[in-house]
């Protein structure tokens, strides 16, 4: 036992030697030098989308356009949102476009003071949690959006014209396109929590009925209120919380191989 604890030591005390002390001041030069590329980034995709704003909105805006009757269309109530709301989008796309760069930065400004193990699953989990971000947002454009746009125009009353304001439709996009990226990182939450020995999978198993209603009460609150919308936030949530008990069991064999194979070896 002690020979695997002083073995442990020894290894964070190498891992530990081959990391150069930086002092303050060193580190917030370093800070500011990563901001300002995730903000370069930024500007370069923006750069780049806002020409083509105009273009990205009506495809955004498609999935209501094509359920409006003929002869019908989106219209602005304010006028200056012609402009502000395609403004509006190019910047949300831009920060979306360019979250791999961000993360990237964070990434490299935290791994210096990571030990080996620790930089083993930290980049895997980063890039996981990018992807599942991209994943929540498609599955919001493609799969319920349709759903939610044909309940609700489907639902209204007889006589009642449906003209969707330009600004309030993109305000509920990136509300919902937030609303199941964030959903979507569950799995990578639970990862996390059980890794950082705050619970154990054994205990978020025991929970589960809870964590469904829960669930379904976040659901409910960053939603419509339509149970169509609703259950199509909840169920994919309860599904990515049973994958991050899984792959959680398997992160966490992964940090305590490492120290079986040293005393193993000793």
């Amino acid at each position: 036992m002690n020979a695997k604890t002083d073995g442990n030591n020894t290894e964070h005390q190498n891992d530990s030697s081959e990391q150069p002390q930086m002092p303050l001041v060193e580190h917030l030069l370093e800070l500011r030098n990563r901001l300002l590329k995730m903000v370069l980034a930024v500007v370069i995709c923006f750069a780049v989308i806002y020409p083509f704003a105009n273009e990205l909105y009506l495809w955004l805006s498609e999935p209501i356009r094509s359920l409006l009757p003929i002869g019908q269309t989106m219209i602005a109530t304010d006028i200056t949102s012609p402009f502000f709301a395609p403004l509006k989008l190019a910047l949300f796309l831009s920060v979306f476009a360019a979250i791999p760069v961000i993360l990237y930065q964070l990434w490299s400004f935290v791994a210096p003071g990571l030990y080996a193990h620790e930089k083993r699953l930290a980049f895997p989990l980063l890039f996981t949690s990018v992807l599942l971000f991209y994943l929540g947002a498609a599955f919001a454009y493609f799969v319920v959006f349709p759903l939610v746009f044909n309940f609700f125009t489907a639902i209204g009353p007889e006589g009642i014209v449906e003209l969707p304001d330009i600004s309030s439709y993109l305000n509920f996009v990136l509300k919902m396109f937030f609303a199941f990226g964030v959903a979507f990182e569950i799995p990578i939450a639970t990862i996390l929590l059980i890794l950082s020995g705050v619970t154990t999978p054994a205990d978020l198993a025991a929970k589960r009925p809870y964590v469904v209603v829960g669930c379904f009460i976040i659901g409910m609150m960053l939603t419509p209120p339509d149970i169509i919308s609703q259950t199509l936030l909840a169920v994919p949530m309860w599904i990515l919380f049973e994958l991050g008990i899984l792959f959680g069991r398997l992160a966490k064999r992964e940090v305590a191989d490492p120290d079986a194979e040293e005393s193993s070896t000793e």
